[in-house]
Parts: structure tokens; C-alpha cells; sequence
């Protein structure tokens, strides 16, 4: 199963969206709290829901940015273009 990386933080309505929609579809989800880490918040502190694909690779791969508005679908289709497919 592929995995996604969202860093995120308490409170953000972007963020809750987007795994809301992110955990409809047939990935393995890691949810990072930047509050959590110093690293992690000062690179993403202003940037917050950063999505990053972890593939054959060890290094993590920023996505694009989503749209809020997306629906599961689109968002899935944007996904896969950039990761390869997945059964959504």
C-alpha cells in the first residue's frame, strides 16, 4: 500500500479537510503533528496541510498543494499522477 504523509497542525479546518478526504481512499495515511516536532514546524509552519509520498525511495517527495474545494475524486486522480495508481 502506498503511503502519504500530511504534516498538519491542531486546529487547522484545512488540514481536517483534507484527511477527511484523504482517508477515503485506499492509502496508508501518516498524519505528523508539526506542534510535535522543531524541524517540522519551522519548515511547515506557515505551509500547513503539506502533503509528501514516501515511495521506493526513503526520501520524502513533496505533492503539490491541494485545493480545499477538491472533491475525494479529483483529489485522487491528482494523486496518482504523481505517486502512479492505486484502487480508488
Amino acid at each position: 500500500m502506498k503511503t502519504l504523509i500530511m504534516y498538519s497542525k491542531p486546529g487547522c479546518h484545512l488540514c481536517e479537510g483534507l484527511q477527511e478526504k484523504l482517508e477515503t481512499l485506499p492509502l496508508q495515511l501518516d498524519i505528523r503533528d508539526i506542534t510535535q516536532n522543531d524541524a517540522w514546524f519551522q519548515k511547515y509552519q506557515y505551509e500547513v496541510p503539506v502533503l509528501c509520498y514516501v515511495g521506493d525511495s526513503p526520501a520524502e517527495q513533496p505533492l503539490p498543494r491541494l485545493s480545499p474545494r477538491v472533491s475525494a475524486n479529483r483529489m485522487a486522480q491528482i494523486i496518482q499522477t504523481h505517486i502512479g495508481p492505486f484502487e480508488a
